[in-house]
C-alpha cells in the first residue's frame, strides 16, 4: 500500500458466463456482480484509495435483448436506491459518468438522488460509468468545444490536450493509474478511451461476481511492482 493509486479503473466482466456456469439465471449473475462491486467499493473507500470508476453499462449494451436490457435497468434503479443510502453512511461519494439522458426517468431521478445524497462526502469517489462509450464521450466532448469556438468563447489556436480533458465526464479527476479488466478478456471495449493512455493495464482470469478483496490488494501490488515512464527513458 506504500505505492497505492490514486485512481482505478474497473471493466466488470463475466457476470453472464459466471451465471452460465453456476446454472443460474442471467439475472443473478449480474445480482451478484454487483454485490461484489459493493464490497469492492467499501474496501477501497477503508484502504484510501480516492477514485474508483467501474464501467456498468455501455452505450453498445442496448444491443443485448430487450428482456435482458429492462431487467438490468431495473436492477441498477433498485441498486442506487438502497446503495446511495449505505454509501453515505461510508463516506462514499457517487459519480455517474455517460449519457443518462436515454435512461427511463425513474432511473434518472434514483441517479440525482443518489449524487445529491453523497455530493459532499470525503472518502471515495465511487464513478459509475452507465450508458457510456469512450468514442462517444470524445464526441461529446468535441460538440461542446466547437460550441465554446462558435460562440467566440474559445479559439481554435486555444485548443489542446488539457481543453480536451476539461471537457470530458472526468473533467475534475485525475486519469486512471490502473485498468483492471476480469474474465481473462484483453480489450478495453471503448472504456475510457481519451484517459487510459498512459494508464498501466492488469487482466484477471475471473469472472467479476468472484473477483475478492484480495484480488485487488494483488492488482495494487502488481501495479506497485511497475515503473511508469509516459513516454521517457
Amino acid at each position: 500500500m506504500n505505492n497505492l493509486p490514486e485512481h482505478i479503473a474497473i471493466i466488470m466482466d463475466g457476470n453472464r458466463r459466471w451465471a452460465k456456469e453456476h446454472n443460474v439465471p442471467i439475472q443473478m449473475g449480474h445480482k451478484e456482480g454487483a454485490k461484489t462491486i459493493e464490497k469492492i467499493v467499501k474496501y477501497a473507500n477503508q484502504i484510501g484509495l480516492k477514485y474508483i470508476t467501474v464501467y456498468a453499462f455501455s452505450t453498445e449494451n442496448w444491443k443485448r435483448s430487450q428482456e435482458e436490457v429492462s431487467w438490468l435497468m431495473q436492477l441498477l434503479q433498485n441498486y442506487l436506491d438502497e446503495y446511495s443510502k449505505r454509501a453515505d453512511t461510508q463516506n462514499i461519494k457517487i459519480r455517474v459518468l455517460g449519457d443518462i439522458s436515454a435512461l427511463n426517468q425513474g432511473l434518472q431521478n434514483s441517479i440525482a438522488e443518489a449524487i445529491e445524497r453523497t455530493k459532499n462526502n470525503t472518502g471515495t469517489s465511487f464513478n459509475i460509468a452507465l450508458n457510456y462509450g469512450g468514442r462517444d464521450e470524445i464526441v461529446k466532448a468535441t460538440q461542446k468545444i466547437a460550441k465554446q469556438v462558435q460562440d467566440g468563447v474559445l479559439s481554435i489556436e486555444d485548443i489542446n490536450e488539457e481543453v480536451l480533458s476539461n471537457n470530458m465526464y472526468t473533467y475534475d479527476m485525475p486519469d486512471p493509474d490502473l485498468m483492471i479488466r476480469t474474465s481473462g478478456e484483453l480489450r478495453t471495449s471503448g472504456f475510457l478511451m481519451w484517459q487510459l493512455a498512459y494508464t498501466e493495464f492488469l487482466f484477471v482470469d475471473k469472472y467479476w461476481p468472484d473477483f475478492t478483496e484480495k484480488d485487488l490488494d494483488d492488482a495494487i501490488e502488481a501495479y506497485g511492482k511497475r515503473k511508469r515512464k509516459f513516454g521517457a527513458n
